[in-house]
């Protein structure tokens, strides 16, 4: 499922920065043909290849892996199952930029979060 979350956001960040496969490519020092093979679900790139990727979308790689616009359906039916769970229902992991009062909000919403899982877990 990962791999349908990291290439489609490749995808939609070529779209955002005007970039081809063949710029992403040059940027990040592989060649187009395995590029292609890679967004296709053709091969499997190396964390070097993902990191130097992510590098030449100017954006950080768990910001690859952890965000995505699809639906939980939609990734399902790419993924061909039920993705695998750490969090408890009603509970998502999300990534996201913000300020200093906002993260410390988060930070605080979190810490609660954390503490209800660990009471449901007992």
């Amino acid at each position: 499922m990962y791999n349908q979350i990291f290439f489609t956001n490749v995808l939609r960040l070529l779209d955002i920065l005007g970039m081809t496969k063949n710029d992403l490519a040059d940027h990040a020092g592989i060649s187009v043909s395995f590029l292609s093979d890679l967004t296709n679900g053709k091969a499997n790139p190396s964390l070097k290849i993902l990191e130097a990727i992510a590098a030449a979308l100017q954006t950080s790689l768990p910001a690859l892996l952890e965000t995505t616009d699809l639906d939980k359906k939609t990734l399902e039916s790419l993924a061909g199952e039920t993705p695998w769970r750490l969090l408890p229902d009603g509970f998502i992991h999300v990534s996201a930029i913000l300020t200093d009062f906002q993260a410390f909000t988060v930070r605080q919403w979190h810490e609660d979060n954390v503490k209800k899982i660990d009471i449901a877990k007992k």
